[in-house]
């Protein structure tokens, strides 16, 4: 019998592999993208340190349903909020995601806010 990998593995497979690409510094954080069944969620991380500056989420945007278009404005709301502590540039991390629908919608709106990626 054939076992099937689930696909969360291969995903998190997939964001290892990224992750040794990418690395966030003071200059320019890592914006970290994480999808789950109900909600999005994402981070501004500044790796050589280990921590999150900001951090956003739908309860915290006061965000209803999962789909584009509130995906595009939790970006905007993250955006928004790095801005104001003073990050204008970032890297951006799609978690192993592919880089379309709520993923594609959230980088949108962080790019609309000001965020440079």
């Amino acid at each position: 019998m054939i076992k099937k990998t689930s696909s969360n593995k291969i995903r998190q497979k997939r964001h290892l592999k990224i992750r040794q690409n990418i690395f966030g510094t003071m200059q320019r954080p890592r914006l970290v993208v994480f999808r789950s069944n109900t909600a999005l969620y994402a981070q501004v991380i500044d790796d050589t340190k280990g921590h999150t500056l900001v951090s956003a989420d739908f309860k915290e945007a006061n965000l209803v349903g999962l789909n584009i278009k509130n995906a595009k404005a939790l970006g905007l709301f993250l955006g928004t909020k790095a801005l104001k502590e003073g990050i204008k540039s970032v890297v951006f991390d799609r978690g192993g995601y592919l880089y379309t629908g709520r993923v594609k919608g959230f980088a949108q709106g962080a790019r609309e806010a000001g965020l440079d990626f």
